[in-house]
């Protein structure tokens, strides 16, 4: 890993990223890294906008904020937050993006045009070509909740971030409720493998 990492996560509410922001503080400070975090809510708990920025280094963090273009991994739980958001991803940086859509009411309601897939690959494309994408909901909705995606995401990130796995997984038994124990354990490690898959081929 880097001496310093930047990661910008955003999502909507509901969609757990802010314990998913706790869990990587966590586990990065367990890993002997500086940490600092902000966190950003709009009216998540009607699905708004949802966003935070974690920064972590071997020596000093000295502020929580990361300036536009400058992230070095953009973690996206809905496709139109990534494309929301993605120029504060740094050029080459890796994107990580849930394709799920979760389209906001002024997609219905005003006639807001809602991103396809194609286009945010594409948006995402001009920026970097380090993009992946991964069905985090529709896998989670499988192994019995898509409360799990968060983690799952997480799992795929933990193979960038190289920061060993017992670390991750004891940050996750601690923070999250005790009764969907197996089952984050489970999502982390699918969130594992697929990143390796898609790794090996080049990412989307």
């Amino acid at each position: 890993m880097l001496s310093k990492v930047d990661i910008f996560m955003t999502g909507v509410g509901g969609q757990g990223i802010i314990k998913a922001s706790d869990i990587l503080a966590d586990v990065a400070l367990t890993a002997g890294y500086d940490v600092k975090k902000t966190d950003s809510l709009g009216m998540s708990q009607r699905g708004g906008s949802v966003v935070s920025q974690v920064r972590l280094a071997e020596k000093k963090v000295f502020s929580p904020t990361i300036s536009p273009g400058s992230a070095d991994y953009l973690v996206a739980f809905e496709c139109l937050e990534a494309v929301r958001y993605a120029g504060f991803l740094r050029a080459d940086g890796i994107a990580i993006v849930d394709s799920t859509a979760i389209p906001p009411l002024s997609v219905f309601n005003e006639g807001y045009h809602y991103p396809s897939l194609d286009e945010a690959k594409q948006s995402l494309a001009a920026i970097t070509r380090q993009v992946y994408f991964l069905p985090a909901v529709e896998m989670a909705t499988e192994l019995g909740t898509p409360r799990v995606a968060s983690v799952l995401c997480l799992g795929f990130l933990s193979v960038f971030l190289e920061i060993a796995e017992p670390t991750w997984l004891n940050a996750i038994e601690r923070l999250l409720p005790p009764h969907l124990s197996q089952v984050n354990r489970r999502a982390f490690a699918i969130g594992v493998e697929v990143a390796r898959e898609q790794r090996k081929k080049g990412g989307d």
